[in-house]
């Protein structure tokens, strides 16, 4: 593990780099374990997949700060790669935004991103949002800024800026703004919801700066190479674990109760070799084992485990 501000401190190595990388979102700590080992270097915690898992509901800023906290908390604690939060509005004016700002800090998370939307916000890729006035966001990203510099100037500041997306928005708004709320001092701009390539050079072009593009919904899905031209820091892809969770879950569920225990069956067959096959050894077990060698007396462990039955590592 990083630790919390090491794992800031990598983040910001990585926006230094000039790289580009692809941060898939996640919504707990297997699914972040699970990025991790797929190879990816960074992790986002995905604000729609959060809501959609935690609490059965659509990303309409139903979830709590303190509900964000403490599933952002236990990701940042599972992995060893930087996390980056997914902050909303920062759950309030510009004093609820310094809070918000503190607390993520303080679950260890390497950056987060804080948004123009009026509260409660929406999902960037739907219709409906609305903005604060430019100089109310400004006033919110000063003081996430402050925060930050005071808990470890490390952390990863990213403005999300969702003008594009309101009724009549437009992509020279998004470039005010995103000068305003650089100048503010945040480290990276976030355009939500440019509609075209061309878009997105413009906003690049105007700008130049690092960026996050949220590669989904209304947006296209641009390649890496293309990406890399227009200088994107963080390519996010946001909801893809999570739909692919749910479909599978979906799929299991309904085979099971048409199946019942031959579906199981049939699915110990098919999954042979496949990592999460053994799922005791998958979840951490033998790990366990092993400290409990390290720790535990030896009289202890061995009326634990002698003539018991179950897995065992």
């Amino acid at each position: 593990m990083f630790g919390s501000k090491g794992m800031a401190r990598r983040f910001r190595q990585m926006l230094q780099s000039g790289d580009c990388y692809v941060q898939p979102g996640v919504f707990n700590a297997q699914s972040a374990q699970i990025a991790q080992a797929a190879g990816f270097e960074t992790v986002g915690v995905s604000g729609y997949s959060l809501s959609a898992t935690l609490i059965g509901k659509p990303d309409v800023g139903l979830t709590t700060m303190s509900e964000v906290v403490q599933v952002t908390g236990y990701i940042c604690d599972a992995v060893s790669i930087p996390v980056m939060a997914d902050a909303d509005t920062g759950y309030g004016n510009a004093i609820n935004a310094m809070r918000t700002v503190q607390q993520l800090i303080k679950a260890g998370v390497g950056g987060m991103f804080i948004e123009d939307q009026v509260a409660p916000k929406r999902c960037g890729h739907v219709a409906g949002k609305r903005i604060i006035p430019i100089d109310e966001a400004v006033g919110k990203y000063r003081a996430a800024v402050k925060v930050r510099d005071e808990l470890d100037p490390d952390v990863v500041l990213v403005a999300r800026c969702d003008a594009r997306g309101v009724a009549g928005g437009s992509v020279a708004e998004t470039i005010e703004r995103g000068k305003a709320y650089l100048d503010a001092g945040m480290d990276v701009f976030f355009p939500e919801g440019l509609v075209s390539r061309e878009e997105l050079e413009q906003v690049a072009r105007a700008l130049d700066v690092p960026l996050l593009y949220n590669r989904t919904g209304v947006s296209p899905q641009l390649s890496l190479e293309e990406l890399r031209e227009l200088r994107v820091f963080l390519v996010a892809n946001a909801g893809g674990a999570m739909r692919a969770a749910a479909r599978a879950m979906w799929d299991y569920l309904h085979a099971f109760a048409r199946e019942d225990v031959a579906l199981e069956k049939r699915l110990e067959i098919e999954m042979a070799g496949h990592p999460a096959a053994d799922f005791h050894t998958f979840v951490g077990f033998p790990a366990i084992l092993e400290l409990e060698k390290q720790y535990l007396p030896k009289e202890e462990l061995e009326s634990k485990y002698e003539g018991s039955l179950g897995f065992r590592a």
